[in-house]
């Protein structure tokens, strides 16, 4: 049996069944805004905002005008590719996957842009947090045999979209959330270390959990997996010296940080812009999308990148070459 079947069949195996959660009383964070959730404000960036603080953006913004084409070498070139690349578990290369085939039928695309999935079923956070473990050397192992698959290198990577949680958390909130906020930073700060050019990083957290039927990632924890996100974001936007993505202000250790599509919705409550998880959109443990609930997300992800200001510059052709 291949260790990627293993892997998933593990949780449900082991892990017991599970009632579906009432999620009735769980807000999603580009709603909350100032108000708590158990203490803590909402809002996917700091004082419960959906926007950037106008100097993160800034940065963001120069940032993306600076991802140009590189060879192997990582030397700029008009043979050269922007790779952007995909970091996580199950869920995420379900989901990412389905934005290939999206992306692929997209006319706006710039062509030096290659698409790779690095992510992998049953990488959970924990497990890629640190290359010099066993199940961080396969996974990191693999991410390189993808990228050479690709006909590109670890050089060439300079965009990267991550959606990591932890298998069967069990901790009360928040430190769940805390613990996945620490392995997540381990992750960009690896990330740094092995892709010499990489600028930016954007981060989602889980789908909806409510209909899950095992203790793999269940509600309450994939909502709160979100707060994980927004603290990471935080920490370098409030100028963590662990997490400084500036030459400017000392030894850059990280790459600069930003929420991607916010992904989580309270099932058939629908969001603000229309956006709901019906049980039909997952597979039978109600974790694992479906075909429609990877397209959902697919979507999200399509949308973002071809209309956020830090994403355009590079995933878009020139923009005098649109119509």
């Amino acid at each position: 049996m291949r260790r990627w079947l293993i892997y998933f069949l593990l949780p449900l195996l082991v892990g017991g069944i599970v009632r579906a959660a009432d999620t009735a009383d769980l807000v999603p964070l580009s709603e909350l805004g100032k108000r708590e959730y158990k203490g803590f404000v909402g809002g996917l960036y700091p004082d419960g905002k959906n926007q950037r603080p106008e100097g993160h953006e800034r940065t963001g913004v120069l940032l993306a005008t600076q991802v140009k084409a590189l060879d192997g070498q990582g030397i700029a070139g008009e043979e050269g590719k922007i790779v952007l690349l995909s970091v996580g578990m199950s869920n995420t290369t379900q989901e990412f996957s389905a934005f290939m085939q999206m992306a692929r039928g997209e006319r706006q695309n710039n062509p030096k842009l290659v698409i790779v999935d690095g992510a992998q079923g049953g990488m959970s956070a924990a497990r890629i947090a640190d290359a010099d473990s066993a199940s961080g050397g396969r996974y990191w192992a693999t991410v390189d045999d993808r990228l050479k698959a690709a006909n590109v290198s670890r050089a060439q990577v300079q965009v990267a979209w991550i959606k990591e949680a932890d298998a069967q958390p069990t901790a009360a909130f928040a430190k769940h959330a805390q613990v996945l906020e620490e392995e997540l930073e381990k992750i960009v700060r690896l990330m740094h270390g092995r892709f010499p050019n990489l600028k930016i990083v954007y981060l989602s957290s889980r789908i909806y959990g409510g209909y899950a039927k095992t203790r793999l990632n269940p509600e309450p924890f994939a909502y709160e997996s979100g707060f994980a996100v927004k603290w990471l974001i935080e920490k370098q936007i409030n100028g963590d010296r662990d997490l400084n993505f500036d030459p400017a202000a000392g030894e850059v250790r990280a790459p600069w940080l930003s929420w991607g599509p916010y992904v989580w919705a309270n099932g058939i409550n629908k969001r603000g812009d229309g956006l709901v998880y019906e049980e039909r959109d997952f597979g039978n443990d109600g974790t694992h999308p479906s075909q429609s609930g990877r397209e959902k997300v697919a979507r999200q992800l399509l949308d973002f990148f071809k209309t956020d200001s830090t994403a355009r510059p590079w995933f878009v052709k020139h923009e005098a070459k649109i119509e």
